[in-house]
């Protein structure tokens, strides 16, 4: 795991290349502080970068990587699992090998399949790949985008780095906010591929870059190399049992799960309260010999607090569990703006900062790896939204059992109504006619846009009065791949395509454990995993009221009774209106970085417009609308962090 940076010129290098490469690698030193080290090559007028998380390969792993002619230069943040056996059968074939790690096998790959390699890698990964014959740089990211990648064309060059800020330490490159964007994220979803700055890209998840060079500079094109297809309704297969799916989710998962605890380094687990993360640690424990490590984060607020569950988990398998106890100072202050240096967006819930505190302490406690439960909910039919869109759009399920299976999952989700549920159905034009239905996991994003717009700024108003973000991100979907599809499998896909990367695996997931210097390995990713998943048809995915219940029957012998019974929690810290003490909090950092000055400065809001808004949080006693202005702070408030630290030019 760790930290890859660079660019390539059409031109000549400039004369401090190598001090601009370093000031590059310095940015993303967090990803890898176990080494650093980086390849020039004036005639090709490139050079690439890596900073090392050494975990596999202790001793010899250092990158970049080269083939034997060295014609063929890789760098890689990530993991490729089952290298062992591709290595051998590599050999087999007459491929050399320079080091044990695992990285080395992208090199005879490509040898052998040319673009065709990255089909034969398994894990988390983004790659940068360099072809001095083809005169080709290959940037390719995992199957779901778990390791991020960005990139940057500007005037006769190409910037890359695993982190927007490694690309904006090259002088060359002008750091300013994308006003489209800024309202995708005030929103809190974003296009697929996009950033919040302007002409920064990423990488998308399952694909690849390829940049070659031309007398007139770079031809820049994207290839899919995987996606989350589910199958057309009529085209599933029928004729496979109940009994079949759980067995092939179970086998699928401790092989997962098996590789993933293959490392030259302790691997722990994260724990919460949910089955995703008890199930982790559950295989985990039955693959080990020693009690596994497990951290769990426990807050001061008894409605959203889950470590009595999870303390249950590591007694039932005699884990050695840490608890990271969690009060307003640890989730505002520094805490919370390094979470935003680190995540480069804004977010809607302080979790990603009390991710950031677990991540540190995994570090303190010697872990550099864990196993996580990510993606469990987006393969398996977990979250309160994909419920709610398979009770109102699924055509077997009756008037009465809808409603009164509505009614169930409303009241128990009370506590997300204004954030991850919407307290009534709304819908855009554009998702009608993609899906027949808005999902319901956008539907509070697009009342949070409703209510955020009338506070822009008349010039930052001006400015994106003609976009529409809601039908940009309609229209970044491919129609075809949601054609006929059943609704249940409409709503995870978009989910996946979206809410996936842009929240869950980036400012919850590897933004904020790679702070810390600390690789998280989220096993239900594995995209055998994810191949076993699609095909449970959505009937089995939720059965009756009980979501995920394929994987509930695969993992009920490992699961403790209360947890095999009880439903999706949505893992979420307390709101900042909960208690005096995060109200105080969040007030602090608001009157640093909202003051009326920097508020114009920014320009996206209206100084007195913003006043009035604050104004009615604080009167509100609505518990909805106080998590939707929750939310809505934070982005606001995050949005002006993040100018601030990174030192943005105005719009």
């Amino acid at each position: 795991m760790c930290g890859i940076a660079g660019y390539w010129k059409n031109q000549n290098l400039e004369k401090n290349c190598e001090e601009n490469i370093g000031k590059m690698l310095a940015m993303i030193h967090h990803r890898g502080p176990d080494g650093e080290d980086y390849f020039m090559d004036r005639k090709e007028k490139i050079l690439m970068g890596h900073t090392r998380l050494s975990i596999i390969d202790l001793e010899t792993g250092s990158q970049p990587l080269y083939s034997n002619d060295r014609s063929i230069v890789l760098t890689v943040n990530g993991e490729f699992y089952d290298f062992k056996q591709i290595r051998t059968s590599l050999r087999l074939e007459g491929a050399e090998f320079s080091t044990k790690s695992d990285s080395e096998i992208a090199i005879p790959l490509y040898q052998k399949h040319g673009l065709g390699f990255v089909e034969h890698l398994r894990g988390e990964f983004a790659i940068a790949l360099f072809d001095a014959q083809q005169k080709r740089l290959i940037l390719a990211r995992d199957r779901f985008g778990i390791k991020p990648l960005f990139y940057h064309v500007g005037d006769g060059a190409l910037f890359y780095g695993s982190e927007v800020k490694a690309i904006f330490a090259h002088p060359d490159v002008r750091r300013r906010f994308s006003p489209n964007d800024v309202v995708h994220q005030l929103m809190h979803t974003m296009v697929p591929g996009s950033t919040a700055y302007e002409g920064i890209l990423a990488v998308k998840p399952g694909h690849m870059v390829i940049i070659d060079l031309t007398n007139d500079g770079f031809e820049v094109r994207e290839k899919e190399y995987w996606d989350m297809e589910f199958p057309k309704e009529n085209d599933r297969d029928v004729e496979i049992s109940d009994i079949e799916h759980i067995e092939k989710v179970r086998e699928s998962l401790m092989d997962a799960v098996r590789v993933r605890l293959e490392a030259d380094v302790p691997v722990g687990c994260y724990l919460s309260g949910g089955i995703d993360s008890c199930s982790m640690l559950g295989l985990a424990s039955s693959m080990q010999q020693s009690p596994v490590k497990a951290f769990t984060i426990s807050f001061d607020d008894d409605q959203y607090d889950e470590s009595s569950i999870a303390r249950t988990m590591a007694e039932r398998t005699g884990a050695d569990q840490e608890m990271i106890r969690l009060k307003a100072g640890d989730l505002y202050g520094e805490n919370y703006i390094r979470t935003l240096w680190h995540s480069e967006r804004t977010f809607y819930n302080t979790l990603g900062v009390a991710k950031w505190n677990m991540s540190r302490r995994v570090r303190e406690c010697g872990y550099k790896t864990v196993v996580t439960g990510e993606g469990s909910d987006e393969l398996f039919g977990g979250y309160p939204a994909f419920k709610r869109d398979f009770f109102l759009h699924d055509t077997n399920i009756s008037d009465n059992d809808s409603i009164s299976h509505r009614a169930k999952m409303d009241s128990s989700n009370k506590l997300f109504q204004g954030a991850i549920l919407s307290e009534k159905q709304v819908g855009h034009e554009a998702f009608e006619d993609l899906c027949g239905f808005t999902p319901s996991w956008l539907q509070p994003w697009i009342i949070a846009l409703s209510a955020i717009k009338p506070l822009f700024s008349k010039d930052f108003g001006e400015m994106t009065h003609a976009y529409d973000p809601v039908e940009q991100i309609a229209s970044s979907f491919d129609a075809q791949k949601l054609k006929d599809l059943h609704a249940l499998d409409k709503a995870q896909y978009t989910w996946i395509k979206t809410m996936l990367e842009c929240q869950i695996l980036s400012w919850g997931g590897d933004r904020v454990d790679m702070a810390n210097s600390m690789e998280s390995r989220p096993a239900f990713l594995d995209h055998h995993v994810a191949e076993v998943a699609r095909e449970i048809p959505p009937n089995l995915r939720i059965k009756g009221n009980i979501e995920k219940w394929v994987l509930r029957e695969a993992m009920k012998e490992i699961l403790p009774e209360v947890l095999y019974k009880r439903e999706k929690f949505a893992f979420m810290a307390p709101p900042g209106h909960k208690d005096d003490k995060k109200r105080n909090a969040l007030r602090s950092l608001i009157e640093k970085y909202m003051s009326d000055d920097i508020v114009r400065e920014v320009n996206v809001f209206d100084v007195k417009k913003l006043h009035n808004f604050m104004d009615e949080y604080h009167e509100d006693k609505d518990p909805v609308s106080l998590v939707r202005k929750d939310a809505l702070i934070n982005h606001i408030l995050g949005l002006h962090i993040i100018y601030r630290e990174f030192d943005l030019s105005p719009m």
